[in-house]
């Protein structure tokens, strides 16, 4: 397969493969696909895949096992095999490419920029929104001129022809419109705001195609995304099970698991990846497969898909030279083989992949320059008078012919008389012999398709076969719906049962929930006692189960991408995934609830009958999951996190108070109670209670009966008499029972006969509904994805202006000069350097550097016994296997910097440039390097000196236009480039590492970076690189190369020399002599077995290595090496410190950033902001002007009381945000730029200003409207109320922050948030009254409750002095015995117990108020008003406390 290459009279097209040829190896190759064939290349896949397990150090992470050096053989082809599917009778599907006039548009002019919204923005945004929502309908109803809408082509109009069996090579400079192409002929027009032309498929047009065949025309994205707690097994088993042939689209006998099983293997085999089929896909947080591992796995489950037309953008990413090439002949073969019609742009494409495709498309700014013959590109740029350079490759130099900073012309030519615009450049090809030529084919084609359309009627007939049986012929996918949700649902419960730590967690917080709420509400009597908190605790419970769906809400958003991906590829419909996710979740949540209630049933004593309890069971498990369906409803409408959290804000507090427990339903105002009827929990807290109290009756005693003895008094009846009320709801006179009945009916005005006849009826119709709206949304709102390729700005200042026009005018000054530089070392124009040039600096030194890392089942080692060093002014190369970048796992050896172990600034002074491009998302460019300037440059280094090196910076990694784009909108390569430049804003005084620093930059961009750090060596830095598709010219950039092959042993390390002839005389010694016209850098990759094709040679290359002189000879060096550094003399006066810069300077600049990122996080900010207002005017609104009855003090203290509530609110918000703020904490903390303390004041010093926003307008909406401030405290007592609020606000973030920070995602952090605010607002003694709380609770968590002195000091505030005066419905009332008047036989009770009698010289019907002032109501509850300040000193002292819990964490 590695072997094929094509005649150039193969075609009048030829590139470079010989079609025929590869077609009659294949078919040489293959046989008739029998059912045995295909399960002994099963079981050898098998015993192949179990034999990697225990090779000790033959094992490579990266390349796979030793068996992996067997040639991949054709045979894994068999299920595809031409001979065998014509003889079956399957039809092919041959889909050319035509397209006319092709032009793709997106609003804004051409010197339109997007800026970045900031809180201030959104703040006069919000309120004006009715207004610009409103603005075109009422213009669409007015005459008006039409108004022409601004919008500018990225991709100009273009025709072109790709036929079947074909590829075409894209190329072009970053932001040429490579992309832009892809997407649009692979028919995703989603973003664009036009799409232009004709562009038709097999003579089938975009529409049809994009309704009825989309899953035959796929684009592979540059990011990977993927589930990562799936394995890569089963990540293309789902693939496979979407996309598996139905019976007539297989071969007669060939199953769909054998199907599968067999594509799967050949897949695996093709792209080297069959050693990590057992292992999870993982992500950045996700341990998993290493990043080219990943990117193969992209391209296995694309290639899952068998569509016909394929784009690849930039695929080879993160791929080293060999396993990239292997993967475009991969590409090539099932191109040549299955008649596909392939598209591909990659960046550093080397002379063996260019060769490889027909046809190749070279875009300048949108604008096609060239589109025909690979082998004829270079001659028509040459004859247009561009100059070709000795060495480069051709890929290399048509992209360099549009870049104005690096295209060459011809001797005696210039930009005068050389097309040398995009305008220009294309309108030289249109009036081309190629243009002509192309024009005559595109007509010929298109006749041909028209008249013959023997294609297009087989490609129909080939997709209705792939159709299982009973799908619609019009359906674009394979699957019907009820075969997709089975292939879901099956991967939804792979997915949940691998991740343990979320089925525990989950688990655990349920079960502690049920046991804490049980344990305060524990064994509940029969009686008048036990009535209100039998409610309170069936209401707890409804809660606590209905919102821990919550986090439903925020999973819908982090889904998008792999839906949007997946359902691209054409593997399922949307709708299938959301009925998949409640099929998968019903026995993990069925299993939870079931066990929540049976343990706060049975601990809480409620109704001990087997009817009883299942209804309660089936009350709270349908609706858990109708709130489920409500929440995910909620995620899907809305299009961000923000937005969604904004709508479940505002329904949040009407769910809770509109539900007839703290209001009923006889008490709401008039205008709100509809909210009611519309309340899903009101339904399901109704029909609890019913069950509850069906068959219940009721003893009144105790509190309930009026006048009673209390204290010393003894002369009141034990028992309820005949001059005594019971003021329980429903009670009669002259009775001490109650039935339940009655209690319910008489309290909140329910039915017990509407338990199965409405409230049961209505729960299920929401849960029915909630479950279609999910459905429904999923298939008709698009799943919007950020960061569509679109970047934002800020907002220019005078300084940023300044700074901007100066990097244009250095950037055409230095245009030429990169030019020379480039020609030079092109024509091999030497610059002599000496080895001891900057002997006097340090060296850094590795010997016997082991690494393990665990893996199942015990341990994997990626390095085995290294040696090597870098020496200060030498640029080293680090090829081949894993580079050991994690901080998992064991490292062994003596790392020594001049013969020394490492100290303490270290870190310091080395930089690492990751692979994983981590920043702070809303700084610019420009304040990203500046930040690593600013703090790890040396302090005395001053500021202006700083700023003109990061100007030097974003002039070298040409990032000049995106110098004010905020990071979060930068493409990949931006940030990679971005990536490079905080490291190298930092100057490292001893050692730079860059992880893959050339991945995703093209090809000039590549020679910038690599000659940058050319000059950076040259000047003295030691820098070590790892680097995986050098072209010939940047890899003679290097001094020194460091190998290494599988199970991390060294190959080679030394010198590489002058046309790398110092490491070709090193392998051609041992057998492997490098062709003088191929790249040395691929062909040793090739030689050492790095790819599919076996190695050169009988011996393993590290024994060579091990055996070797040049081996010796690098240990000799290393002692030589420590030796005279250890003979130097080292000053004593050396200061060693972590850190480059003082405490005091760190935290200015950190608050800075971290001010300015709030500031420009409008979505998260004002969220916050937006959640008070609504949820203190939705608590307002019930409780407007309050009085003085004591229904009135009671929502006085439900007022009050929804302060518990804040943190709630807060905390989900702010966790994300700390999370992302913590993992760029994370990747700056490891070279020592800040200390972790002020990471952490600088977190919560950001949050003040917004929290005391928060906290005032939350203030002012509670206070006035519900009318505060009339007891003793008055005006003043309202301020008080506002310093409680934001002592409140700043302890929830530091709540917030503190749980985020022991956490390890936001899934988990979600977790906590519930558990924690229940129990803090269950147990401040008011929710369970101080009284009645259990000696356990009220003994330490009581105490310990932050929330206690919160509620303690408002409460007694707002209550202390209140005057309460009784409305008629609110007395008890009693008659006295014979002969006495009211106050004679109330009088000792009323001074004792509290409340007025408001008739006491009457002999008859007695009128009782329970509350003569506040302060009778909060005394009992162990509040006193002359504790309030103390109280709220102690609520201070929570908030430092969990600042300092937070630090001892991070």
């Amino acid at each position: 397969m590695s072997g094929l290459h094509r005649s150039s009279s193969s075609s009048p097209t030829a590139g470079s493969v010989n079609v025929e040829q590869a077609e009659n190896s294949f078919h040489e190759l293959s046989r008739q696909l029998t059912q045995g064939t295909v399960v002994g290349e099963k079981e050898h896949g098998t015993q192949s895949s179990r034999g990697q397990k225990g090779k000790g150090n033959n094992y490579d992470p990266e390349k796979g096992s030793v068996d992996s050096e067997q040639p991949f053989d054709l045979r894994e082809y068999l299920s595809s095999s031409n001979d065998a599917t014509e003889r079956a009778g399957i039809k092919h599907k041959h889909v050319g490419v035509t397209w006319e006039d092709f032009q793709v548009e997106v609003l804004g002019g051409s010197n339109f920029k997007l800026h970045v919204q900031t809180f201030g923005d959104e703040a006069w945004r919000f309120w004006l929104s009715p207004f610009f929502k409103l603005r075109p309908l009422i213009s669409g109803l007015l005459p008006s001129r039409a108004k022409n809408v601004l919008a500018t082509p990225i991709l100009y109009k273009c025709s072109g022809l790709l036929k079947p069996g074909q590829m075409c090579l894209v190329l072009g400079t970053p932001g040429s419109g490579c992309t832009t192409f892809l997407k649009a002929i692979a028919n995703e027009r989603e973003g664009f705001y036009h799409v232009g032309g004709d562009v038709r498929y097999a003579g089938i047009d975009a529409q049809e195609m994009a309704k009825t065949y989309k899953g035959e025309l796929v684009y592979n994205a540059e990011d990977d995304i993927h589930i990562p707690t799936l394995t890569v097994g089963q990540t293309l088993n789902f693939a496979l099970s979407t996309k598996t042939p139905g019976p007539k689209g297989r071969l007669p006998g060939i199953p769909r698991s054998e199907f599968n099983a067999s594509v799967k293997h050949m897949l695996l085999k093709m792209l080297n990846i069959a050693h990590t089929e057992n292992t999870l896909v993982g992500d950045s947080f996700v341990r998993g497969v290493s990043g080219g591992e990943r990117k193969r796995v992209s391209i296995a489950e694309m290639m899952t898909t068998r569509a016909r037309v394929q784009c690849w953008d930039n695929s080879s990413r993160g791929l080293d030279a060999s396993t990239a090439l292997d993967f475009v002949r991969s590409l090539r073969i099932m191109t040549d083989v299955l008649g596909q019609t392939t598209f591909a742009t990659l960046y550093q494409a080397g002379e063996g992949i260019y060769e490889l495709f027909d046809k190749v498309m070279v875009l300048d700014q949108g604008r096609t320059v060239y589109f025909g013959p690979p082998n004829q590109a270079r001659a028509y740029f040459e004859q247009l008078g561009y100059r070709s350079l000795p060495r480069q490759s051709t890929a290399d130099y048509l992209t360099g012919c549009t870049d104005p900073n690096e295209r060459q012309f011809a001797p005696e030519r210039s930009e005068i008389d050389v097309p040398s615009t995009p305008r220009a450049l294309e309108g030289a090809f249109q009036s081309s012999d190629l243009a002509a030529d192309l024009a005559d084919q595109l007509a010929k084609y298109k006749l041909n398709i028209e008249s013959e359309k023997a294609d297009q009627e087989a490609f129909r007939a080939a997709v209705a076969e792939d159709k299982k049986k009973g799908v619609s012929l019009k359906s674009p996918y394979t699957l019907g719906l009820k075969d997709q949700v089975i292939a879901l649902t099956r991967r939804q419960f792979q997915m949940r049962l691998q991740d343990r730590f979320q089925i525990y967690t989950s688990f655990g917080f349920m079960t502690a929930l049920a046991l804490f709420i049980g344990g305060c509400f524990y064994n509940l009597p029969p009686s008048s006692a036990g009535a209100f908190t039998r409610g309170s605790v069936l209401f707890i419970a409804l809660l606590v189960s209905s919102f821990d769906t919550f986090v439903e809400m925020p999973m819908q958003m982090l889904g998008r991408p792999i839906i949007k991906k997946q359902t691209g590829y054409g593997f399922y419909r949307p709708s299938a995934i959301q009925i998949a996710n409640t099929l998968a979740d019903l026995p993990f949540s069925a299993t939870r609830i079931l066990v929540y209630d049976i343990i706060i049933y049975f601990m809480t004593h409620l109704s001990r009958s087997a009817g009883g309890f299942f209804t309660f069971h089936l009350i709270n498990y349908t609706a858990f999951l109708a709130m489920q369906g409500f929440f995910r409803t909620i995620g899907l409408l809305c299009s961000n996190y923000h937005t969604a959290l904004r709508l479940a804000v505002s329904i949040f507090p009407n769910l809770v108070l509109y539900a007839g427990y703290m209001i009923p339903i006889n008490r709401m105002k008039r205008w709100l109670f509809w909210i009611f009827y519309i309340n899903p929990v009101n339904y399901a807290w109704s029909a609890l209670m019913e069950s509850e109290f069906k068959h219940l009756t009721l003893t009144c005693d105790g509190a309930y009966v009026v006048p009673r003895n209390v204290g010393n008094i003894t002369k009141y009846p034990i028992e309820l008499g005949p001059n005594q009320a019971c003021t329980l709801f429903g009670a009669q006179p002259g009775t001490r029972i109650v039935p339940g009945r009655d209690y319910v009916k008489a309290g909140y005005d329910l039915n017990t006969d509407d338990l199965w006849r409405r409230n049961f009826l209505a729960l299920l119709g929401f849960l029915l509904l909630f479950w279609f709206t999910q459905t429904v949304l999923i298939e008709i709102f698009p799943q919007l994805v950020d960061g569509g390729g679109i970047s934002f700005f800020t907002k220019d200042t005078t300084e940023t202006r300044k700074l901007n026009e100066e990097l244009k005018v250095r950037k055409t000054q230095k245009a030429e000069e990169e030019r020379r530089e480039k020609i030079r070392a092109m024509e091999g124009v030497k610059i002599k350097r000496d080895p001891g040039a900057f002997s006097d600096r340090k060296t850094f030194t590795w010997e016997r550097l082991n690494y393990h890392v665990p893996v199942a089942g015990g341990s994997l080692q990626l390095l085995n016994n290294v040696y090597g060093y870098v020496k200060p002014g030498t640029l080293t190369a680090l090829m081949g296997a894993l580079v050991p970048r994690k901080n998992i796992g064991v490292v062994s050896g003596d790392i020594f910097v001049d013969g020394r172990p490492l100290d303490a600034d270290f870190a310091r002074g080395t930089a690492y440039a990751e692979q994983m491009d981590v920043h702070e998302g809303n700084a610019t460019i420009r304040e990203a390097m500046r930040f690593s300037a600013y703090l790890r440059q040396p302090f005395h280094v001053s500021k202006e000196e700083k700023d003109a090196y990061v100007e030097d910076m974003i002039e070298l990694l040409e990032l000049q236009d995106l110098s004010e784009a905020v990071v979060w909108s930068l493409g990949v390569e931006a940030r990679k480039r971005l990536t490079i430049g905080v490291e190298l804003a930092s100057k490292p005084e001893l050692l730079l590492f860059l992880d893959e620093p050339t991945s995703g930059l093209d090809a000039q961009s590549a020679w910038n970076l690599v000659r940058f750090l050319r000059k950076l060596a040259d000047s003295g830095q030691a820098i070590l690189c790892t680097i995986h598709q050098p072209s010939s010219l940047l890899f003679e950039s290097f001094d020194r190369l460091l190998l290494l092959g599988k199970g991390g042993n060294t190959i080679y390390f030394g010198d590489i020399g002058e046309d790398s002839h110092v490491m070709r005389e090193y392998f051609a010694q041992y057998g492997a002599p490098c062709p003088l016209n191929v790249n040395p850098a691929e062909y040793m990759l090739e030689a050492i077995g790095a790819g599919v094709t076996p190695r050169i040679g009988d011996r393993d290359w590290k024994d060579v290595w091990l055996d070797s002189p040049e081996c010796a000879r690098t240990k000799t060096e290393i002692e030589e090496i420590k030796r005279e550094a250890l003979s130097r003399d080292r000053p004593d006066d050396i200061k060693h410190s972590a850190y480059a810069t003082p405490l005091w300077y760190q935290l200015r600049i950190v608050v800075q950033r971290n001010a300015l990122s709030l500031w420009r996080s409008p979505a998260y900010v004002f969220t916050r902001l937006f959640s008070h207002l609504i949820v203190a005017l939705c608590v307002s609104l019930p409780f407007l002007q309050l009085g003085n009855s004591t229904r009135d003090l009671q929502y006085r203290i439900f007022g009050i009381f929804w302060v518990v509530v804040l943190p709630g609110l807060v905390i989900p918000q702010l966790e994300p945000v700390f999370l992302m703020n913590r993992r760029t904490f994370i990747r700056e903390a490891s070279s020592r730029i800040y200390s972790p303390y002020v990471f952490a004041i600088g977190q919560l010093l950001g949050e003040i200003p917004y929290s005391a926003i928060c906290a005032l307008f939350y203030w002012v909406l509670m206070v006035y409207p519900m009318h505060f401030g009339q007891g003793s405290a008055g005006t003043n007592g309202t301020g008080f109320q506002l310093l409680v609020i934001l002592i409140t606000e700043l302890f929830a973030v530091t709540l917030g922050q503190l749980i985020a920070s022991i956490t390890p995602s936001i899934q988990i952090a979600s977790l906590f948030t519930p558990p924690i605010s229940i129990i803090l607002s269950n147990v401040c003694g008011v929710t369970i009254p101080y009284p009645t709380l259990g000696k356990f609770w009220r003994s330490w968590l009581y105490q310990l409750d932050p929330f206690t002195r919160m509620l303690s000091a408002m409460l007694s505030t707002e209550l202390h002095g209140l005057r309460i005066t009784c409305k008629p419905e609110e007395f008890a009332l009693f008659n006295p015995p014979s002969g006495q008047t009211c106050v004679a036989w109330a009088n000792d009770f009323v001074n004792i117990a509290g409340g007025y009698l408001d008739n006491p010289n009457d002999s008859t019907a007695c009128r009782y108020c329970q509350y003569k002032v506040g302060d009778e109501f909060f005394l009992p509850l162990n509040i006193r008003f002359e504790h309030r300040w103390r109280d709220l000193g102690i609520y201070f002292c929570f908030f430092v406390a969990s600042r300092y819990l937070r630090f001892a964490r991070r």
